[in-house]
C-alpha cells in the first residue's frame, strides 16, 4: 500500500478528464504533504487510469489526465 493510495483513488473517483490540485489539497487527501517521494510513486496513478501531469511549484498545484485506454 502507497502513502498516496488515498489520492489516487481521489483522481480516479473524479471521473474527470483533468484535474488539477494543489499541494494542500493534496496533504488533505493523502494525509501526508507531498515531497520528493511524490516523482516516484507518480508511476502508481496509472494502474488507477490516469497520469500525473504538470506539477507547477509556483503555483504549487499538480494536474492530473486521464489515460487514454
Amino acid at each position: 500500500m502507497s502513502k498516496y493510495d488515498a489520492l489516487w483513488k481521489y483522481v480516479q473517483d473524479s471521473g474527470s478528464q483533468s484535474v488539477t490540485l494543489t499541494f494542500d489539497e493534496i496533504a488533505a487527501i493523502a494525509g501526508t504533504a507531498i515531497d520528493h517521494s511524490f516523482l516516484k510513486y507518480k508511476k502508481e496513478l496509472t494502474e488507477y487510469g490516469y497520469q500525473v501531469g504538470k506539477i507547477s511549484m509556483k503555483e504549487q498545484t499538480v494536474m492530473f489526465h486521464k489515460t487514454e485506454c
